[in-house]
């Protein structure tokens, strides 16, 4: 058991000194260490909400446009479908949560409910009267648009965020119908806001010209609201949209030949060539691109464009157009995000927060420290050492995996702190124990060392086992605590067995002892 191969001695010393090199950043705040490659120790730990200030912010995701949207495409397709198959339809409408179909007696059942169901997945019908057809969801394919619905929302609202620079959000579902989204350090909580309650729904639609000329909307056209008072406050357009957001390739911000903002458009395949036709079969006729329910912009297709190159312009700021390319990057949201609450985190009261963190593990450090010195002389002086490499790992890992510290995450590492030195406690009374039953100095430190390690095992693994069940199941400030946890009992477990053991080898090595100095 004292037998210590030289490659595991340079292992346990090259680890060591890693750790300590990756934990060095963290001194100075990162000054100092920006040269160094990305792979290298140049991270620091990301701070959280509750350390450095920032925003809480939670949003009601809008379930019911969600909902009403499905029943009315499913209304329009079909009363087309109802028109292909030779069904007569007398009347339709769509609700939050249902569309309704009012059929002549005598027309074929079977045939309409097979076009519902072939528009709608997990539609189900009530039929009335013979020609009164109600459509609704399942349960199930209720709970599926939902929770594809809010996934969905929380990608596209990462994306957003990861592109204003945020560092480590918090972005989770919370509840039924609710996403918490937590920014710490944010500088601008208000654009940020911004940014993420806007749904950027973007499409291109021809205009319907005799509508507009006549002043009066036709079966197929929607009357929208127009940005550009230019042109006039309402237009008449299309219903149905030729480009839609999502074969939107690529957007960026960049200034036109006057000089004035603008969003360069590049489109996938799809919008390419279906823009190129488009652009072919109504050269002279106005387009209008709409984004969020408004007409941004009306402009004359002059010649046909193929390039799937485009510009949306619209009298935009710079930062205005910087922020549309930023939405149009990420993707639309499937359904409108209002905030029902939100919560700022002032910088001092995060200092305060660290501050106190220090503190407590200072205190604890300092306490365990004399207690180990007290005990077990020159051996707790191995298991000090032992502790501030293990400390040093802890904080290198943290800081390597770009890990979030926040209050419970301190927690963890000064509960480690304690529990760090519980492997050197059973192996040194151990040791002792063996040493005053008589055995010699090296047989009582090798059946320590090999006796302790059952148990040494046995309570730690318990322990990670319960680290990994609240980090499953656990949420924010408990993920924290969880991942603190189980790092300090990883790094705990190679400091006391491994680094401690080679010291104490080491020092019976050079000093020949035959007496126990605990």
């Amino acid at each position: 058991m004292l037998h210590f191969p030289r490659w595991k001695i340079i292992f346990v010393l090259v680890v060591a000194l890693l750790g300590l090199a990756y934990a060095a950043p963290n001194l100075t705040g990162g000054k100092g260490f920006e040269a160094i490659p990305a792979w290298g120790p140049s991270k620091t730990i990301n701070l959280g909400l509750d350390l450095q200030g920032g925003s809480h912010i939670l949003l009601d995701v809008g379930l019911e446009e969600v909902f009403a949207e499905q029943f009315s495409s499913l209304e329009e397709a079909t009363r087309r479908d109802f028109s292909e198959e030779g069904l007569i339809l007398t009347r339709s409408r769509a609700g939050e949560d249902f569309a309704e179909f009012i059929l002549p007696p005598g027309q074929d059942l079977g045939t309409a409910r097979s076009i519902i169901r072939g528009n709608l997945t997990g539609a189900e019908i009530d039929t009335e009267d013979d020609s009164i057809l109600r459509v609704t969801l399942s349960d199930t394919a209720a709970r599926e648009l939902v929770g594809s619905t809010i996934s969905q929302s929380i990608e596209i609202i990462r994306r957003r965020i990861d592109e204003t620079g945020t560092k480590e959000p918090v972005i989770q579902r919370q509840g039924d119908r609710r996403i918490l989204v937590q920014l710490p350090g944010v500088e601008d909580p208000q654009r940020v806001k911004d940014l993420i309650g806007r749904t950027a729904r973007l499409s291109y639609h021809l205009v319907d010209e005799e509508a507009n000329r006549l002043g009066q909307r036709r079966p197929g056209t929607k009357v929208m609201p127009m940005l550009d008072d230019d042109f006039r406050d309402e237009i008449i357009i299309n219903r149905r949209s030729v480009i839609t957001g999502d074969m939107i390739d690529f957007a960026q911000m960049t200034f036109d030949q006057n000089g004035q903002p603008v969003v360069s458009v590049r489109m996938d395949a799809i919008g390419t060539d279906r823009f190129c036709q488009v652009s072919r079969e109504n050269v002279g006729r106005p387009f209008a691109i709409v984004l969020d329910g408004a007409v941004i912009i009306a402009p004359v297709i002059r010649e046909v464009i193929c390039g799937g190159q485009s510009q949306i312009s619209g009298n935009f700021t710079t930062q205005d157009a910087t922020d549309l390319a930023l939405l149009l990057r990420a993707g639309a949201l499937p359904a409108p995000l209002t905030v029902s609450e939100e919560r700022s985190v002032g910088p001092s009261l995060g200092a305060d927060s660290v501050a106190a963190g220090q503190l407590a593990s200072m205190v604890a450090l300092a306490l365990v420290v004399g207690f180990m010195m007290l005990a077990y002389g020159l051996f707790g002086v191995f298991a000090v050492i032992g502790l501030g490499v293990n400390l040093s790992l802890i904080i290198a890992l943290l800081s390597g995996l770009q890990a979030t510290l926040t209050l419970p995450g301190i927690a963890g590492i000064v509960l480690t702190v304690g529990m760090a030195v519980d492997a050197n406690v059973l192996i040194f009374e151990r040791i002792r124990e063996e040493f005053r039953a008589g055995r010699s100095l090296i047989s009582a430190i090798d059946a320590g060392y090999g006796r302790a390690l059952t148990t040494i095992l046995d309570s730690n693994i318990t322990t990670l086992i319960a680290a990994i069940f609240l980090y499953g199941f656990g949420t924010g400030p408990v993920k924290g605590f969880a991942v603190t946890l189980a790092i300090g009992i990883l790094t705990s477990l190679f400091t006391a067995i491994m680094l401690t053991r080679l010291m104490v080898i080491t020092w019976m090595r050079m000093s020949k002892a035959k007496d126990l100095p605990l």
